[in-house]
């Protein structure tokens, strides 16, 4: 006791004394610095004392499917700020193969007794992956946010980047260079962000009198080396436009167009998505569109607050504009003999 006292203690900046009258519901403590303590105690492993376990903690769960896509240390960066300023301890909870799965997470959260999650890509984005860990969360009433193209029939509030937007302007852009043979590739068949993408690359290339039959669209696990197998199927499609659902998709597609004995920009142009860190260093700085993680990031915490509050909140989709940026991944299309 004594020592978990002199640990909270300066996890807090308090005395130990203050630690025992907030443990033990003696007045004279403010409410920050009570609530302050009891955080600590969640951050630092300790099990709350029997009449406190039922208050939740001013922890929110952080769930990312992984680290090594840039993109999502980069949304979690931005929430986590958010979180902060608003008096949260963000706990960060990342999968990984033969881990601890998405559902584990959500059951030690529960645990915790946190006062809310947000989820950035997660299985909600499948529509054949498990879901009940999400009814759990449901059946407790506890705040979830959802980043991203969720399945339709999970009622929390979801930020999405507007895919159908972001294709429309890649598609566009391609056929401005005059690039008449366009792939993509993307995720999983059961994957929601890719299948909006996927019905809006048709519906513009539809409008730009193009054709994309099935040929031309390939699906891959979310890594450089999916993105690699999957582009190296499309070069024998004879397509000259790459559209991809991911930065690290597209910078395999560059590493397949280059093994083929071909160049890029010159022989094939590749589009990403995301806009995520260090896609101006690489060779040729990749073309992408941007996720408005910011904005997105921001929305995303403000409504989770709401909840928390008991404040009514939408739970429509809120739909955040994307930006095409424009590097050096795509050229106008090399004249055919």
């Amino acid at each position: 006791m004594t020592r978990r006292l002199a640990q909270v203690a300066k996890k807090v900046g308090v005395s130990e004394a203050t630690v025992s009258r907030v443990l033990n519901e003696k007045p004279g403590v403010s409410e920050a610095t009570r609530a302050a303590v009891l955080t600590a105690l969640d951050v630092l492993g300790y099990e709350r004392p029997t009449q406190l376990r039922g208050e939740r903690a001013r922890l929110v769960g952080l769930v990312l499917p992984e680290l090594q896509n840039p993109i999502f240390p980069a949304f979690a960066e931005v929430v986590g700020g958010a979180l902060a300023g608003q008096g949260f301890t963000p706990v960060l909870c990342t999968q990984t193969a033969g881990g601890v799965s998405e559902a584990d997470y959500v059951g030690l959260l529960l645990e915790q007794h946190v006062a809310g999650v947000v989820f950035f890509g997660g299985l909600y984005a499948q529509q054949d992956a498990p879901h009940e860990h999400y009814d759990r969360l449901a059946e407790r009433g506890l705040p979830t946010v959802l980043l991203n193209a969720a399945i339709d029939d999970l009622d929390f509030p979801r930020v999405s980047c507007d895919d159908a937007v972001a294709v429309e302007q890649a598609v566009g852009h391609l056929h401005q260079l005059g690039h008449r043979r366009i792939g993509m590739v993307l995720g999983p068949a059961d994957h929601m962000p890719s299948r909006r993408k996927l019905d809006a690359a048709r519906t513009a290339a539809a409008k730009a009198g193009l054709d994309l039959p099935d040929t031309c669209v390939e699906r891959a696990l979310f890594s450089l080396e999916g993105g690699q197998a999957a582009t190296t199927r499309l070069l024998r499609q004879g397509v000259t436009g790459i559209i991809c659902a991911s930065d690290p998709l597209a910078l395999g597609a560059v590493r397949a167009v280059r093994r083929a004995g071909l160049s890029v920009p010159a022989d094939v142009s590749v589009i990403g998505y995301d806009d995520s860190a260090f896609m101006t260093c690489t060779d040729p700085p990749l073309t992408t569109v941007r996720q408005p993680i910011e904005a997105m990031g921001r929305a995303a915490v403000e409504l989770l607050a709401g909840e928390i509050a008991g404040v009514k909140v939408t739970h429509d989709e809120l739909l955040f504009e994307p930006e095409l940026v424009v590097r050096g991944s795509t050229a106008p299309a090399r004249a055919r003999d």
